[in-house]
């Protein structure tokens, strides 16, 4: 079962979502499609089948090869993945004042 996020909760739980929001959280990180699919809980066909639309979006970049390993991180020079990061900070930020307030009223 495939947790559901604050991200997710917002913007849906697609694998597209799920693999953008692996690519946000991870972004100072260098991912292959295994790691990706794997981190994202998407399936390998699916994978395929979504990942050329977010490299031709300019959401994702590819960054270097090694091996046999193709390596991707998200394009924080695309202005939408910058929004998308951004939108994605906020809400993290968000979710732990809430979670904060929380354990201070369990206290």
């Amino acid at each position: 079962m495939v947790e559901n996020t604050i991200f997710r909760e917002a913007f849906g739980n697609s694998p597209k979502i799920r693999i953008l929001e692996t690519l946000i959280i991870g972004r100072e990180l260098d991912w292959s499609l295994t790691d990706i699919a794997e981190q994202a809980n998407v399936g390998w066909t699916t994978l395929h089948s979504v990942f050329d639309s977010l490299i031709d979006s300019g959401f994702v970049k590819f960054t270097r090869t090694i091996g046999k390993a193709k390596l991707y991180k998200i394009n924080e020079k695309n202005i939408i993945a910058q929004e998308l990061i951004r939108v994605f900070d906020l809400l993290t930020i968000e979710e732990n004042k809430k979670a904060l307030k929380e354990l201070e009223l369990a206290a």
